[in-house]
């Protein structure tokens, strides 16, 4: 037999990169990568608090949730580049100790501006942390024990949103919503102990050259375009300042998608939506986002302002549709193995539509265990569709580019929820002056009929997502 031939099982049972004990290796940033993930979905429920604490609007708070999904959006697809200047100790290490000081500045925050600027230093360490859990996975691990260890990081992942809302509800029944923030630090101490003593440096320092005009453009080009979409929820959409601001943020990104098409070495290698499969199921993806994004935004909010439930008693009822939410997630993905993504995306577009009309004919007097199946349908649906959209796009690039669709569908998801949460906003806060308008003085009816109009936006995402999924071939696994 070739000797070549009798090493391939031996290969097989082997890691890319040993490591003692891979487990021990990968805590530091599961614990991070879950400090991070429910970061982006637990303040949701206590905003309505900050807007009383802080004395600002709802088109102010909003920014600490767009935000800090800009800062991810922004660092994402750096985090190649970063990991081929710096090892991969120094990076999650330097990641910790940012999300650590980003907390206790929030959590001390003597106003809202410093509470923003915690919350987006927080951002830019999720953003290193999220994508390096995935890459040294992949090298630490040997091929037969791979399908665990990304089901562990998948289901982080996973869980970590699910249970934010109803973990910071119980907080905000018993403590401040600096609370929130302060509990982050004792896991992040942990995780830098874990990172420190056990991960290694799993890819080559090669210091390449760094495209630092690719870098510029891409901050402020969507950075431009997050801002003037949030600035339409206090302006209005004809204010110069937000027309001014989405001009400059789209030509900008004109020219760094110009550049990226042109460069040798681009950041993000948008030569893969050239590719129809990968274009649709990245399109899929990102309008899944903004379905999930914008109805968890509102939700908690309309409980709290429009129902009248108390902070503790609303993260409770959040609670059955993030379980959910994490069990499909976990299931669709295997449901594409066995039927590919036509019927799952377009089945779950069509359950999302019901549970956002559900949401949208709710009123100050909805039952609670109505809201409760109105969200746990909605969190069948998005789940149902984004996995398989998501494995139909990547599965359609093949060779080099491959390894750029999860850095560009992870990047382009967290901008397109930044924006969808700014829509919602301004959505939210058109539907209140409208109640109003009436002379009516009713604050839980206008806060309702606000919540109204940002859950028809999520209908038509959930419309438009279906549509997009009829182009869908049928079989593609």
């Amino acid at each position: 037999m070739d000797s070549a031939q009798s090493s391939q099982p031996e290969m097989a049972k082997t890691a890319r990169v040993q490591v003692a004990h891979p487990m021990l290796a990968m805590m530091g940033m599961l614990i991070g990568g879950f400090v991070g993930m429910f970061s982006e979905t637990s303040l949701n429920i206590a905003l309505p608090q900050l807007m009383a604490q802080l004395n600002v609007s709802t088109a102010t708070v909003q920014w600490l949730v767009t935000g800090y999904m800009l800062m991810v959006g922004v660092v994402l697809p750096l985090s190649s580049i970063i990991t081929k200047w710096f090892t991969t100790r120094q990076v999650i290490l330097f990641a910790l100790i940012d999300f650590a000081v980003g907390a206790i500045i929030s959590a001390s925050a003597p106003g809202f501006g410093v509470l923003l600027f915690g919350r987006m230093i927080q951002g830019i360490a999720t953003g290193l942390i999220l994508p390096l859990m995935f890459t040294v996975a992949m090298q630490i691990f040997p091929p037969y024990k791979l399908g665990a260890a990304m089901g562990m990081v998948g289901l982080v992942i996973m869980f970590a949103p699910a249970v934010g809302p109803t973990l910071a509800g119980i907080v905000l029944g018993v403590a401040s919503w600096r609370w929130i923030f302060w509990l982050f630090v004792p896991f992040l101490v942990i995780a830098f102990l874990f990172a420190i003593t056990s991960l290694k440096n799993i890819a080559e320092v090669s210091r390449p050259k760094v495209d630092f005009l690719s870098i510029i453009l891409s901050t402020l080009g969507f950075g431009s375009l997050v801002l003037g979409v949030s600035l339409a929820s206090d302006q209005g959409w004809g204010s110069a300042t937000v027309i001014g601001a989405l001009i400059v943020g789209i030509l900008i990104l004109a020219w760094y998608t110009h550049r990226q098409l042109t460069v040798d070495k681009p950041i993000l290698n948008l030569r893969a939506f050239a590719i129809p499969g990968f274009r649709i199921g990245a399109i899929l993806v990102m309008i899944n986002f903004g379905i999930i994004l914008s109805a968890m935004y509102l939700l908690p909010m309309y409980i709290q302002k429009g129902l009248l439930v108390p902070v503790a008693l609303t993260g409770i009822i959040m609670f059955p549709g993030g379980v959910m939410n994490a069990i499909v997630s976990a299931v669709s993905g295997r449901l594409y193995d066995h039927v590919g993504a036509q019927m799952p995306a377009r089945l779950g577009f069509i359950i999302s539509m019901v549970g956002a009309l559900m949401l949208a004919f709710t009123s100050t007097h909805s039952a609670v265990w109505y809201v409760i199946m109105a969200h746990v349908i909605l969190m069948i649906g998005a789940p149902l569709a984004m996995s398989p959209s998501q494995t139909h796009g990547l599965n359609a690039l093949t060779g080099p580019i491959a390894a750029d669709g999860s850095a560009i569908m992870n990047t382009l998801q967290q901008i397109v929820g930044a924006i969808a949460t700014a829509i919602a906003t301004s959505l939210l806060g058109i539907g209140q002056a409208a109640y109003l308008a009436n002379g009516t003085t009713n604050a839980a009816g206008a806060f309702v009929n606000g919540a109204h109009y940002g859950f028809y936006f999520t209908f038509v995402l959930a419309l438009v997502g279906f549509l997009l999924a009829l182009r869908l071939p049928k079989a593609d696994r």
